[in-house]
């Protein structure tokens, strides 16, 4: 029998969403002096979860006309390259890698970050901190505080995220798809800024349920990772699909998911099908295996 009660501080995280990410929207404005600003040269830092929401929000900060953003995996953050500011987000405040760029740049661009723990060294080692301490979280797998950080990171941007907002709601309240809950792979896929989203929902599933996934921009799809498509296999899409690209899926025995809904509202499905499928296999979100809430390094 599956363990109905494994996972439940990540369920209860999941759920509680639709308030945090209002939250988040309203805090906006009076967050924007801290923020990036627009025409400034913004590269963003974090490292598993926090890497990928930064891929989203660089990809919606240059749709928005509103300067060059380059997004990195802390411990690949090149040397030298001149910025106008430095953007790390990270959920403990511990990172090794992310406390590293931060001493490494210091003095030399200024640097803001968005934790959910005021008391660890990032903050001191940024110029800026923002606090989303009401989004933080007890499970190791993170789920409200990255969509909550791209949240406030949106509304800055000036985006209209009322949509979101009733999307969410939508995405907690409708069942999951049947063909997801019984699937043996899945293959998530984005465009735009979706692709970050695309690449966190493959980790949730990987760091909750220990199932094989992949994710890929999805024009990319067609350029090798369809081969492994056929039944029992899904292709899941954050976002409106490529023309004919649900047709091909079909037509090798694959499924597509779409949903019509904002694509990080999506990801909430993902993140509540991730504890779904965890469950009927005995494990437990809460402390996925091999995983700590921080990846902190030995200095030597």
């Amino acid at each position: 029998m599956p363990d109905n009660t494994a996972g439940a501080h990540t369920e209860a995280e999941i759920g509680s969403q639709p308030a945090l990410w209002r939250r988040a929207a309203e805090s906006a404005p009076g967050l924007a002096p801290v923020l990036p600003r627009p025409g400034e040269r913004v590269a963003v830092v974090g490292c598993g979860t926090s890497w990928f929401i930064a891929q989203a929000y660089a990809a919606l900060r240059e749709a928005a006309g509103q300067g060059e953003t380059d997004a990195f995996a802390a411990s690949e953050m090149p040397d030298g390259r001149p910025y106008d500011r430095l953007l790390a987000l990270t959920r403990s405040g511990t990172t090794t890698e992310v406390l590293d760029v931060l001493g490494r740049v210091r003095g030399a661009v200024p640097t803001v970050a968005i934790t959910a723990d005021p008391a660890t060294p990032v903050m001191t080692l940024a110029d800026e901190v923002v606090v989303l301490d009401y989004a933080d979280e007890r499970s190791v797998v993170q789920t409200r505080f990255a969509t909550t950080q791209l949240m406030l990171l949106r509304a800055h941007l000036g985006q209209d995220v009322a949509d979101a907002l009733a999307d969410v709601e939508r995405a907690l309240a409708e069942p999951l798809p049947e063909a997801a809950a019984q699937a043996e792979q899945f293959t998530f896929l984005g465009r735009g800024w979706s692709v970050g989203l695309a690449h966190e929902a493959a980790l949730k599933m990987r760091e909750a349920a220990r199932v094989w996934t992949e994710s890929y921009p999805a024009m990319e799809y067609r350029h090798g990772p369809i081969s492994i498509t056929g039944p029992g296999r899904v292709a899941w899409m954050l976002g409106d699909p490529p023309a004919g690209l649900a047709a091909q899926v079909g037509g090798v025995g694959g499924t597509m998911i779409t949903s019509g809904l904002d694509p990080l509202a999506d990801l909430v499905r993902v993140q509540r099908l991730a504890v779904r499928l965890a469950r009927a296999q005995g494990a437990d979100p809460d402390a996925p295996r091999n995983l700590t809430r921080s990846v902190i390094l030995d200095a030597s």
